[in-house]
């Protein structure tokens, strides 16, 4: 949500380094793979890896891996904990060789478990209640993660939706085929009329909601 580059770039300059590893994945992402907008980048990298510092979780899961930067910097977290793990979800097979890569050659790697499928059939198949989930999925259904994901974090855990404001699109009427609009707006319906939990939306690049459960 921030417009002016000049602002950006300050911002950019004083926050942590991005790391070698994440710089290497950034640029193969714009180079090798199609909408490489999709990747979390430098500031919401290091913006989540702060919320899992802070929170210390044992167990990860994120719906949308991509390219695997979110997954990487999030698994940064986990690295005192020799029990900990991040599971990530994504439905396109494609996409699986490059992130497998990204992990295998990172030093948190043996932390990351790389699901391939629909997450909605996936999510039940892993036993854990979880820390943090991170939501970057199919816009459509993401109050059906929501639902299928929140008794599976424990009390006082965090679960993190991208894209939430959904390129201003949310204070606009959708077009009646935009379904990834339609789900964002009824997602962040949910979210508030849900008194099981706290909520907070970050103005940070698309969007980004903290629910914090009671």
């Amino acid at each position: 949500m921030i417009n002016d580059e000049h602002l950006e770039n300050y911002i950019l300059e004083h926050i942590d380094e991005e790391g070698r590893h994440l710089k290497k994945v950034n640029r193969d992402t714009y180079v090798k793979l199609l909408r490489p907008r999709m990747c979390s980048g430098h500031l919401q990298g290091r913006i989540l890896n702060m919320i899992c510092q802070l929170v210390r979780p044992r167990y990860i899961l994120e719906l949308g891996t991509f390219s695997g930067y979110s997954a990487l910097c999030m698994a940064e977290s986990l690295a005192d904990d020799p029990l900990a793990e991040l599971h990530t979800i994504d439905i396109d097979d494609e996409l699986e060789e490059f992130a497998s890569s990204n992990f295998e050659n990172s030093e948190y790697g043996d932390k990351i478990h790389l699901h391939i499928g629909d997450a909605i059939e996936i999510i039940p198949t892993i036993d854990r209640i979880f820390d943090v989930v991170f939501i970057d999925a199919n816009k459509r259904i993401y109050s059906e993660y929501y639902d299928l994901v929140f008794d599976k974090v424990r009390k006082g855990g965090l679960i993190i939706a991208d894209n939430t404001l959904w390129d201003g699109k949310v204070i606009q009427d959708p077009l009646p085929k935009d379904a990834q609009s339609v789900g964002i707006l009824n997602f962040n319906d949910k979210i508030k009329n849900d008194d099981r939990v706290e909520k907070v939306i970050l103005p940070l690049r698309d969007g980004m909601t903290l629910i914090r459960k009671k």
